[in-house]
C-alpha cells in the first residue's frame, strides 16, 4: 500500500510479514526502490515503512547508510524502540498516541485523561525530547490520534499525521494553541543518554505489556491488510485479463 507524505510516497503492508527477517526486509526494499527508479521516481522521495521490530530496525539501518533509502519505522510504542531508530539514523518514526491511549483506557479502567496526563502524549513528548536534547536528526512523526486534545499537547512536534475529522475540529477550535515543544527546552533538560544491544532491546521491549502487545497486535493487523489487498488486487488482474 501507497500513501502520499509531503513530496514522499510511502510504503506499507508489502513489508509487515518480512517483520522479523532483516535480510528479506533489506532485499524487498531496494527491489521496489529499483522499481520506482524505473518510472523516473526518485528514492529520495520515497519511504520504506518498516515495523519497528529488532529486525526492522537493523534493515532500516543498512538500507539507510549503505544504499541511501529513506525509512520510516512504523509500530513504534516504547522508549527502547525509540532509541534504537535514533541510533540506526533512521529518517522518520511515527509513534503511536492513540494506540498506547486505547491500552491504558483498556487495560487500567481509567477512561479519560488529561492531554498532558496522555500516556500516548507522554510517551512522544519524552522521545522528541530525548532526540533533541542529545541531536538526533531521525524525524518524530506523532500518530493516530484520539482527539484534538492529543493533538494539541504535542504541538511543536516534528511532524503529525492527523485525520481530516480531527483536522476540522481543529478548525472549529478557539482554544489558543501554545508551542508545547521545541529543541531549546529539550536541550534544557537533564537526560540520560541511552545505547542498546539486541539483548537489552529485547528485555525492555519484554518488559513493556502494553508496547509487546500493541506491537504484535499491529504486525497482525497489518499482515491481514496486506491479505486484502493482494486478494483485490489479484481480482482486477484477472478481471482485466477475462476482458
Amino acid at each position: 500500500q501507497s500513501w502520499v507524505l509531503y513530496n514522499y510516497f510511502s510504503l506499507r503492508c508489502v513489508f509487515v510479514r518480512l517483520s522479523f527477517d532483516k535480510e528479506a526486509q533489506i532485499e524487498k526494499a531496494r527491489k521496489l526502490i529499483s522499481m520506482y527508479e524505473k518510472e523516473g521516481i526518485n528514492k529520495s522521495r520515497v519511504l520504506i515503512k518498516l515495523s519497528s521490530t529488532w529486525e526492522g530496525i537493523q534493515a532500516a539501518k543498512v538500507l539507510e547508510s549503505e544504499y541511501g533509502i529513506t525509512c520510516n519505522l512504523t509500530l513504534l510504542f516504547n522508549f527502547a524502540q525509540a532509541v534504537a531508530c535514533a541510533e540506526a539514523n533512521v529518517t522518520l518514526i511515527s509513534p503511536f498516541v492513540g494506540r498506547i491511549y486505547d491500552w491504558y483506557v483498556k487495560n487500567t479502567g481509567q477512561k479519560t485523561f488529561e492531554p498532558k496526563e496522555d500516556p500516548g502524549v507522554k510517551s512522544v513528548t519524552s522521545i522528541y525530547n530525548y532526540y533533541k536534547k542529545f541531536g538526533y536528526k531521525t524525524i518524530v512523526m506523532g500518530a493516530s490520534f484520539r482527539n484534538i486534545g492529543q493533538i494539541i499537547a504535542l504541538a511543536g512536534c516534528d511532524n503529525l499525521t492527523i485525520s481530516p475529522e480531527l483536522l476540522e475540529q481543529l478548525n472549529k477550535s478557539t482554544d489558543h494553541l501554545t508551542k508545547t515543544l521545541s529543541v531549546e527546552k529539550a536541550q534544557e533538560l537533564e537526560l540520560e543518554k541511552v545505547s542498546l544491544d539486541e539483548k537489552q532491546f529485547r528485555w525492555l521491549l519484554n518488559e513493556d505489556a502494553m508496547a509487546t502487545e500493541k506491537l504484535a497486535e499491529g504486525i497482525r493487523k497489518f499482515a491481514q491488510d496486506s491479505l486484502k489487498l493482494e486478494s483485490h488486487l489479484r481480482e482486477l488482474i484477472i478481471s482485466h485479463k477475462s476482458n
